[in-house]
């Protein structure tokens, strides 16, 4: 495992519909993320955050789309740089939408990546399927290279992830249109039912073996994933989600694997959370998935 961490936030909530997940990267390094990674024996260099632009051009279909694609192409440049220095970058959101630029960068890095995407939503949808035009529904299709194709191209030729080696975790709220997009596209789909049915262990076993085919894995995890009695502080909450066990066993066994590259942690909303409780579990998360243990 690589000993230097670059953390990376980004303030952004311009791809959501509800204000507050800006601050998330603030809640999750108050949940005593660098102090506890400091205390796994790494060196931890936070890096801060970014910060969008006051005012940009929008539209219905893309929402805030010049502050959303103005913030990943900085992230990306930041994500890339930690990679190319040998460094482990840990990217705090913010919406969804900035997995647009981290992977965009991870790919760049590690052409035969994959990625782990542990979320209670698809996040599939481009200008044409989405419902309302918020672009943190739209970055893992984007990724991929199925759209918006503004939304990952940051100067250089887009690279995008090979979808055979990517996987959705936990999806509960996937949209009519998206499914679709989803279902034609042949992304690896493991939804709530089937985590219910086969456990954790097993879909984490199958989904590691797929996204980690090609010798690394990103993993980007949004905290709404869980279910939301235990992180009530985000944006788009849908009930029955992941037990905390379930979501910890998912990010240890990514641990184990040693495969992982780099990682996104999202949609954390101090504005809605109760004594930063979600903040603290985003925060002991990442420190699980980098190896933090119980015994």
């Amino acid at each position: 495992m690589v000993k230097q961490l670059d953390v990376i936030g980004a303030q952004m909530d311009l791809g959501a519909s509800k204000r507050g997940v800006s601050m998330g990267p603030m809640a999750i390094r108050y949940g005593g993320l660098c102090e506890g990674l400091e205390r796994l024996g790494f060196y931890v260099n936070d890096l801060g955050d970014i910060i969008p632009m006051s005012q940009g051009a929008s539209r219905d279909s893309l929402r805030n789309y010049e502050q959303v694609i103005d913030v990943n192409r900085q992230l990306y440049h930041k994500v890339l740089s930690s990679l190319s220095q040998g460094n482990f970058p840990i990217i705090l959101g913010g919406d969804h939408s900035i997995a647009a630029g981290s992977i965009s960068a991870a790919v760049r890095y590690h052409p035969l990546i994959g990625v782990i995407w542990i979320d209670a939503h698809g996040d599939w949808n481009n200008e044409e399927s989405t419902l309302t035009g918020n672009m943190h529904g739209m970055p893992f299709s984007a990724v991929c290279g199925f759209g918006p194709a503004c939304m990952v191209d940051f100067g250089d030729s887009p690279v995008f992830v090979d979808v055979k080696r990517c996987v959705q975790i936990g999806g509960r709220d996937i949209d009519t249109e998206e499914r679709l997009r989803m279902k034609k596209s042949g992304i690896t789909v493991f939804p709530i039912n089937l985590i219910d049915k086969l456990g954790m262990e097993e879909i984490m076993r199958r989904a590691i073996s797929i996204a980690g085919s090609g010798g690394g894995i990103h993993l980007s995890f949004d905290v709404d994933a869980i279910t939301p009695e235990m992180a009530p502080g985000t944006g788009t909450v849908v009930h029955s989600g992941l037990t905390v066990r379930e979501a910890f066993l998912a990010v240890e066994m990514l641990a184990e694997s040693q495969l992982l590259r780099s990682l996104d942690m999202v949609e954390v909303n101090p504005i809605l959370d109760e004594r930063n409780k979600t903040g603290i579990l985003a925060s002991e998360m990442i420190q699980s998935a980098l190896g933090k243990t119980v015994y």
